[in-house]
């Protein structure tokens, strides 16, 4: 669930001006409820002023009201805010330093055990680039006599799940017997 915008400010404002529970709020903003007590109790978030999220079209009167007068009810963004407040995928992935020289060994041990991957289906998996996986698969890569065939998930490239999900994509593009 998207959370409103500045989420303290917000549960800021919902303590000191609803009756909401500090679930409720707790909640509504992405925080613990103790931490909102402690907001209430004015030992966390002291400086910060709090946000009216009516102000800002997060939440309606009429929701805030609801919620007040029955505690076990979920408070939930307005409409509007929940469209622009969606959670956004995430980008790519940042892969360390030690683990970069590892992406050729993953890419031989792909292309081994799957033939008929796509090089777009490798750099969906483990991020990397296509002059890589086109030199890998030519054996024109700067290291190709040291390469070795490694397990993308051992190497920490890839969870098993994607290569799962992957390894079953191919299977049911690619069936036995097709001539592709």
């Amino acid at each position: 669930m998207p959370l409103p915008l500045m989420p303290k400010a917000t549960a800021v404002w919902l303590v000191e001006n609803t009756a909401l529970t500090f679930e409720q709020i707790a909640e509504f903003c992405g925080l613990h409820p103790l931490e909102v007590q402690g907001i209430a109790d004015g030992e966390v978030a002291a400086g910060i002023m709090g946000v009216d999220p009516i102000a800002n079209n997060q939440v309606t009167r009429e929701e805030l009201t609801r919620c007040e007068q029955d505690p076990n009810s979920r408070l939930g963004l307005a409409g509007t805010a929940r469209q622009y407040l969606q959670t956004k995928p995430a980008g790519g992935r940042y892969t360390p330093v030690a683990r970069r020289g590892d992406k050729p060994d993953a890419i031989a041990w792909l292309i081994k055990q799957f033939p008929a991957i796509t090089d777009a289906q490798i750099t969906r998996l483990i991020g990397t680039t296509k002059a890589t996986i086109k030199a890998v698969r030519e054996k024109s890569h700067w290291n190709s006599a040291n390469l070795k065939p490694r397990d993308p998930v051992l190497l920490g490239l890839c969870t098993q799940t994607h290569l799962d999900a992957l390894a079953a994509e191919l299977e049911r593009h690619h069936q036995p017997g097709d001539a592709a």
